[in-house]
């Protein structure tokens, strides 16, 4: 049992499944290698949640924390990794990002570190021909398909994941693309809508004409400018589309040239133990004492404990 109250595969799968369904970002953590001794065995899992909670059990207190770190950061940059770590020297090999642990007596632990990031959100407003071919081509490629359309159906937009009434319904993330393609029925109220958000690619279907006298009305309007460079127009690639489909089919290129990498998460902050010198991330969950004014932390509970008996004598390196 891990010290999260977890058991083995069945409950690390639920617990996967279960962010998945949420769709909320999380990492998971498996055991490759081990040397002894380690209290972690090959197969060993955990999950790593955005607000660096670990569930599962992947070692002991050098390499949790090690873990979390790197868990967030592939949440940040969304690529996985392999880390090794090893109380004593480590041979450079490509690919494997290689760390001491510092407050153990021996072994060595290989994870690898993979980021399960939901699928990127398509928000389509409107229900012009060009719309319902993004709904259909974003969804052939995996976007989690959302039409924000006031009176829609699931029906009308039978490969759509949702249908909601507004833009704010859908919750786009800062991963998300919104499109809006309402051939000038409300076009205004639909862009001041999605840069209200955090998405991070908004275009609107218009000639640039037409998309460029309604920045100015907006802008007339008190919308910020900076807000309004957000917005592109006319949405997607030059790439002499004609039909609605191809224009579909450029405005997904585009989205796919633009799109950012990761942004699950933030990188997190990191501190060094004043004990054991390991960097661990600042989360919520992280071990810390408050000693004259500043704040420490620390890889485990040894290492605070440690502190706490004489934190003057640890920081000047006598503990």
């Amino acid at each position: 049992m891990s010290p999260n109250g977890e058991t083995g595969d069945a409950a690390f799968f639920a617990r996967a499944a279960a962010h998945a369904s949420r769709r909320e970002p999380f990492a998971t953590a498996t055991v490759v290698r081990a040397e002894r001794p380690t209290s972690a065995k090959p197969g060993a899992k955990a999950i790593v949640t955005r607000d660096g909670a670990l569930y599962g059990w992947i070692g002991g207190s050098c390499a949790a924390p090690t873990v979390v770190r790197e868990a967030l950061v592939a949440l940040a940059d969304g690529e996985p990794r392999l880390i090794s770590l090893a109380s004593g020297p480590q041979s450079p090999r490509e690919g494997v990002r290689h760390f001491a642990m510092t407050c153990h007596s021996g072994g060595m632990l290989e994870i690898y570190i993979e980021p399960v990031l939901p699928a990127e959100m398509l928000v389509v407003v409107g229900r012009a021909p060009v719309a319902r071919a993004l709904v259909t081509l974003g969804a052939a490629l995996g976007r989690h398909v959302v039409v924000a359309e006031p009176g829609a159906t699931r029906e009308e937009f039978a490969d759509a994941a949702a249908v909601v009434a507004s833009v704010a319904d859908a919750h786009p993330d800062e991963r998300a693309a919104i499109v809006i393609a309402t051939r000038g029925e409300y076009d205004e109220d639909a862009v001041r809508e999605a840069l209200a958000t955090k998405a991070g690619y908004v275009a609107l279907v218009a000639s640039r004409t037409r998309a460029g006298v309604l920045v100015e009305a907006l802008a007339g309007a008190g919308v910020p400018r900076d807000a309004l460079a957000r917005l592109k127009y006319p949405a997607g690639l030059d790439i002499g589309a004609r039909s609605e489909e191809e224009i579909a089919l450029s405005i997904l290129a585009e989205i796919v040239q633009l799109r950012p990498r990761g942004a699950a998460a933030d990188a997190p902050e990191t501190a060094v133990d004043p004990i054991c010198e390991m960097t661990v991330a600042i989360t919520a969950d992280a071990l810390r004492a408050d000693h004259e004014g500043r704040t420490y932390y620390f890889c485990a509970a040894g290492c605070l404990r440690t502190f706490l008996r004489d934190p003057a004598a640890a920081l000047a390196g006598q503990a």
